[in-house]
């Protein structure tokens, strides 16, 4: 459905580096296997501690860094709390920028 970047706080101290990149599928065309941990929502890899997925309304948030193999057709269409983005990171040219969440 999308890509993104966000360079909130808690996507920041979660990955452990400067924004995370995530992709939006539909629930209905998401399923995974294995084990799964939950904490606030958010699907982690219990023997690895690994972010992996927010299931949501209609629709699942993955972390792109989590797939077996890199996805190299999916590109960022937008950035998210920009307003917390490293002065030393340059915005991507001609994608939307939003302080914080999306309207």
């Amino acid at each position: 459905m999308r890509v993104g970047l966000c360079h909130c706080a808690d996507c920041r101290k979660e990955s452990g580096s400067a924004f995370v990149t995530f992709a939006i599928w539909p629930a209905h065309a998401f399923e995974s296997s294995g084990e799964i941990t939950t904490f606030n929502g958010r699907g982690f890899c219990p023997s690895c501690g690994s972010r992996l997925f927010n299931p949501g309304d209609g629709e699942v948030e993955i972390r792109v860094g989590s797939f077996d193999m890199a996805p190299t057709d999916l590109a960022p269409e937008y950035e998210l709390w920009v307003k917390r983005r490293e002065t030393w990171l340059h915005p991507i040219k001609d994608l939307p920028q939003f302080e914080e969440d999306r309207p």
